[in-house]
């Protein structure tokens, strides 16, 4: 697939993407900051590394507001200076984000424009609410779940309040790593789902 729009997210076993308490200051709530052990071996030849490196390949970000206001806007440069889009509900007067970060409103348009801007490389998403709301609009083609052997027992759950959507993945790849397993699912289009 030509210029997936897909998902990197680290998720516990019991399905929290942050432990409680995610604040600024505290940005992966108590405890989560195990989620990224795996980030450890970012440099190395084994799959952990080959994640990384993926994901540093893509040609724009798409991120909620709430992830890139907690990521400090990643300063306005994420990586290499690729576009940011930051989906958002409203975007106040004066409202200017840093760098090559551009706040958008409707969650098509922010799919589109990054695609475009991606210039057929993939399309990295950050952040839960970003991720839900690709899911319903049927604009996330792909998710890359760093799978982590650990049970957090509170704090923000990464598929919360995705309604009675009804989604079926394809589980396109698996790779394991000390401390990690990383799985690629393809987000099944309702018309495949049902074949």
């Amino acid at each position: 697939m030509i210029n997936p729009i897909r998902l990197y997210m680290s998720m516990s076993l019991d399905g929290y993407i942050a432990g409680p308490d995610d604040q600024p200051g505290q940005e992966l709530g108590r405890g989560g900051g195990r989620l990224f052990n795996w980030l450890d071996d970012r440099e190395s030849d084994g799959p952990s590394g080959q994640v990384y490196r993926e994901a540093l390949a893509t040609g724009a970000v798409i991120s909620g507001r709430r992830t890139f206001e907690l990521a400090g806007g990643w300063q306005g440069d994420h990586h290499d200076g690729v576009p940011i889009f930051v989906l958002t509900h409203q975007v106040d007067e004066g409202d200017v984000p840093p760098g090559h970060a551009r706040f958008v409103t409707g969650v098509e348009d922010c799919a589109r424009r990054a695609r475009a801007a991606a210039n057929d490389r993939p399309v990295m998403v950050h952040g839960a609410g970003a991720a839900r709301a690709l899911l319903r609009a049927g604009q996330m083609d792909e998710m890359e779940i760093h799978l982590i052997p650990v049970l957090l027992g509170g704090g923000r759950r990464l598929f919360d309040h995705l309604d009675s959507h009804h989604i079926e993945l394809d589980l396109v790849r698996r790779l394991e790593d000390r401390d990690v397993t990383h799985l690629r699912y393809r987000v099944l289009r309702p018309e495949e789902a049902a074949a």
